[in-house]
């Protein structure tokens, strides 16, 4: 069953600006752990990782799993389907991944922000969990930027249930056709 046009742009809408809503997201994290990684001011630098975990719990999270959620919604409203192509598939496993990832993710930056509000921690501690805050911003964003290479050009390669499904169809019409 396919979405009534109008709600199908809305919610291709709704996709689209969580995604890449959580893509900037990310790439603003990126550029946290970078300050919190190279300021030579420590307390711009604490202030960095401190900032990290309430943002990624009301920002991050909420994006993760809206673009998860409108992805789902966008697939099974739409000729694409869920399982039909591969490049759905992709992208529903990068986001399912990422979104995992980003969860576990979520005790560090606990952990990073209670060291930074702990003025006895050394800035060298906290900067050495920080080291792994620049690669997750980094792969998160590759994937994601992925994914909206894949939304966008759509490469073909049908999976055997679409394949099933597009023989099923044709058949379907044929009677009809004939009958006209």
């Amino acid at each position: 069953m396919t979405m009534p046009p109008r709600l199908r742009k809305c919610a291709l809408t709704v996709h689209v600006t969580t995604t890449v809503g959580w893509l900037g997201a990310v790439l603003v994290f990126l550029a946290l752990a970078v300050i919190g990684l190279t300021s030579q001011d420590a307390q711009t630098a604490r202030g960095a990782y401190l900032v990290m975990e309430p943002a990624a719990w009301y920002v991050l999270v909420p994006l993760a799993f809206a673009s998860l959620l409108t992805g789902l919604i966008q697939s099974l409203g739409t000729a694409w389907g869920l399982f039909r192509h591969y490049w759905v598939l992709f992208k529903l496993l990068i986001t399912v991944v990422a979104t995992i990832v980003l969860l576990i993710y979520m005790e560090t930056f606990g952990m990073m922000a209670r060291m930074a509000a702990d003025p006895t921690s050394s800035i060298a501690d906290i900067r050495a969990l920080g080291i792994s805050t620049r690669l997750h911003a980094i792969l998160a964003g590759v994937l994601l930027l992925i994914a909206t290479v894949l939304a966008v050009y759509k490469p073909k390669g049908m999976t055997g249930y679409g394949q099933r499904r597009r023989r099923a169809q044709q058949r379907a019409q044929r009677p009809a056709l004939s009958q006209q």
